[in-house]
């Protein structure tokens, strides 16, 4: 079995580690081949908070998946995410020795590369530099500016900016799992990737992915995403809350919300009770349902709040900028009963809940296209697309250098073998890899 065009997705979560082996099919859908789940110990709120048991969760996960496909895993695609994570808007220019010349692809780079540059606040580093639109000499609503003439190039651009220190110690924990990094993309996008269409996104779409420890959110518009944001709340605090409201133990807490939990309280009869065993010999407590939702609203309010405000800041309500698609809900936080009514009733916009199965080929396992696998299942096809682009580019480079020597000498000499251009997030990828091997 070629192991070539198989890859491997790692969600390094604050509930759950999730890797997850698989392949496009001959249908461009992705097979499953393995996937191995582990609690998640030394991860709070999206950041590693203890090494060691972070290292030993990765490697449970890892190992369960290479049980099931029989496949040894050398490489992974990572997600991060965390309330260390925060984005800015920025603009910028650079202004084009000759402007008789086109404008090419490394006028941009040039110009993306510049942002790079940007100060920092002490122990930040930008993750992401994603280009919005640009403005050749003034003339604005550019979105593809190579091969235009112009002398002053300039572009409006989201940058995501995080914290060294808790990225360096991902990038740690997943070296001494024993696997190599062959990417690194913010959640986030990942789990955009898994559930959002393509219409979607270009009608202008907010998919919120609720977490254990965060909420995420990626605002996407004409295409490109636009925005973005973690919220430190997920759903473990709901347990939190429930866990004291009840005074119970965070076990019989998280049993509760996932079982009887309703984000609305209206939905439960005053008469509808649960009974929780007592502790060692203790009388039983009695929970009725109707409290039960009125913790659970009251947290999750605050979280969709939240949420909306950054939805507002992005200038939601501005008419060129409307979310058509509305909202998009995914995250093992989605799967709360009656959240989609809650989160449309505060907002007033169109909800959906995120299913990561339509990128999943007919045959997957049912319970991996819940939303809970939405970042796994996205960070899986960004590693298959990074395979499937490199292929196209050795074609193509194979291509040109079987032209060239079929040319006469002179002109071949003109036809250099072009490298594959690497997106700025690639490059920064492979001196993220380098870092972590000169740290040792």
């Amino acid at each position: 079995m070629e192991h070539n065009d198989i890859s491997v997705g790692l969600d390094i979560g604050t509930t759950k580690i999730v890797a997850m082996i698989g392949r496009k099919n001959e249908y461009g859908k992705i097979e499953l081949l393995g996937t191995g789940k582990a609690k998640s110990l030394g991860v709070h709120r999206g950041v590693v908070n203890n090494i060691t048991q972070t290292i030993q969760s990765i490697q449970a996960a890892v190992d369960e998946a290479i049980a099931v496909s029989g496949i040894k895993i050398t490489e992974a695609v990572v997600g991060i995410a965390g309330q260390h994570i925060r984005s800015l808007q920025h603009s910028d220019y650079i202004t084009r020795p000759n402007s008789e010349e086109v404008i090419s692809d490394d006028d941009l780079e040039k110009l993306e590369q510049q942002v790079y540059k940007l100060v920092m606040l002490p122990g930040e580093e930008i993750i992401h530099v994603l280009p919005q639109e640009f403005k050749v000499d003034g003339q604005a609503e550019i979105t593809e500016p190579v091969g235009m003439y112009g002398g002053r190039l300039e572009a409006n651009f989201h940058v995501v900016v995080g914290q060294v220190s808790s990225i360096k110690n991902i990038g740690r924990c997943i070296k001494s799992a024993g696997l190599k990094l062959a990417g690194i993309t913010l959640e986030p996008l990942a789990s955009a990737e898994a559930v959002l269409s393509h219409e979607e996104k270009e009608a202008g779409v907010a998919l919120i992915d609720i977490g254990g420890g965060t909420t995420d959110l990626a605002i996407f518009k004409n295409g490109i995403i636009r925005h973005t944001a973690v919220i430190p709340f997920g759903g473990n605090v709901i347990t939190e809350d429930i866990k004291e409201g009840c005074s119970i133990i965070e076990k019989q807490a998280e049993l509760l919300k996932t079982k009887f939990g309703s984000a609305w309280p209206g939905e439960n009869k005053d008469n509808e009770i649960v009974s929780i065993p007592g502790l060692r010999g203790r009388d039983p407590k009695e929970i009725t349902l109707k409290n039960l939702s009125k913790i659970i609203h009251a947290r999750v309010v605050e979280i969709i709040e939240q949420v909306f405000i950054e939805i507002k800041n992005y200038g939601h309500e501005e008419p060129k900028k409307k979310l058509i698609a509305g909202i998009v809900l995914t995250g093992g936080g989605a799967q709360l009963k009656h959240l989609k009514q809650l989160v449309e009733y505060i907002t007033g916009m169109d909800t959906r809940i995120g299913y990561p199965n339509e990128n999943l080929a007919g045959d997957s396992d049912e319970s991996l296209s819940s939303p809970q696998y939405a970042t796994a299942v996205g960070l899986l096809m960004n590693g298959l697309n990074k395979i499937e682009k490199n292929k196209i580019n050795n074609q193509e480079n194979n291509q040109e250098a079987e032209d060239s020597s079929e040319q006469s000498e002179e002109t071949a000499a003109v036809k250099e073998e072009k490298p594959p251009k690497k997106s700025i997030f690639e490059v920064w990828t492979e001196k993220f890899r380098d870092f972590l091997d000169n740290a040792e």
